[in-house]
């Protein structure tokens, strides 16, 4: 059966382009793809088995975690992370006018605070209007003089408009890192893994205890945040990503799970997956 990959649509965002190399990696034959409208929507699909598997971004270099992406991977314990590629971002300002009429520019948030600084440099009267994708964004503007949108490059050739200004990212390494996401466990090929918990209670050193059983499995973090439960002020939810280099350490990690899960009010294994670098030229 042919499997239904669902992604940040509509057509042309980045995170088609992800969909594709992800379903590809993980060995999809002809997979069905669906774009959705908001994040959110996209990990409905595969929590409620609408889809088999979704494509969703969850950190950038430049602006970090994507919030809507690990809030739902809290709220859904089940959604596990099976592969991860990180695709560079290069943005293009579109529009039907010209730019020094534009007044106002819309996007993907994440987008916009991306060229924040290009913005307030070459536009600074523009109104920044958030949208749900950038793909959404080029729509909107296609016949208007005065709006512009930020998005992919090739949405120029999509939707027939012109190329303002590109790249117009502030940071020239710009790269986003996208998941594929499944309900299928994977503890073979894996150099990264991810989880999050909640302590059982506010008090000092309770963060630290847990940090200290990583560092005593020798496990270096890539990446450490927080995001507030949404329950009560000032309880939060710690992400962790781990590195993991063989075996030996997904048999370490199975080990520290149980010995971390004691301190945790909810801890959330998001799994161990294998994440590469991309060029798309």
């Amino acid at each position: 059966m042919r499997k239904q990959v669902a992604y940040l649509g509509p057509q042309g965002t980045y995170a088609e382009k992800a969909a594709h190399i992800l379903s590809k990696l993980a060995n999809f034959q002809t997979p069905i793809f669906v774009p959705c409208n908001g994040l959110y929507s996209v990990i409905k699909s595969i929590a409620y088995n609408n889809c088999d598997a979704a494509v969703v971004p969850i950190e950038n270099s430049v602006e970090g975690g994507v919030t809507a992406t690990l809030d739902a991977l809290w709220k859904f314990p089940d959604i596990n992370i099976n592969k991860a590629i990180v695709l560079p971002i290069k943005h293009a300002l579109i529009s039907d006018g010209e730019l020094s009429i534009i007044s106002e520019v819309l996007s993907h948030p994440q987008a916009l605070a991306q060229c924040s600084e290009w913005l307030s440099e070459n536009l600074p009267n523009a109104i920044p209007l958030p949208t749900n994708s950038t793909s959404e964004a080029v729509k909107m503007v296609k016949g208007s003089k005065f709006r512009a949108a930020i998005g992919s490059k090739s949405l120029t050739q999509i939707e027939g408009l012109k190329e303002l200004a590109f790249p117009i990212n502030d940071v020239p390494g710009n790269c986003t890192r996208f998941v594929l996401l499944s309900k299928e466990s994977n503890y073979t090929s894996a150099n990264i893994a991810s989880f999050a918990f909640s302590l059982i209670s506010n008090k000092p050193g309770a963060l630290l205890q847990a940090i200290s059983r990583i560092a005593d499995f020798g496990f270096n973090m890539s990446k450490i945040e927080s995001r507030p439960s949404k329950r009560e002020l000032g309880e939060y939810i710690i992400y962790i990503d781990l590195e993991i280099n063989n075996k030996n350490k997904i048999k370490n990690y199975l080990e520290l799970k149980n010995q971390l899960k004691p301190l945790c009010k909810n801890f959330v294994d998001f799994g161990n997956y294998f994440s590469e670098n991309v060029d798309l030229g």
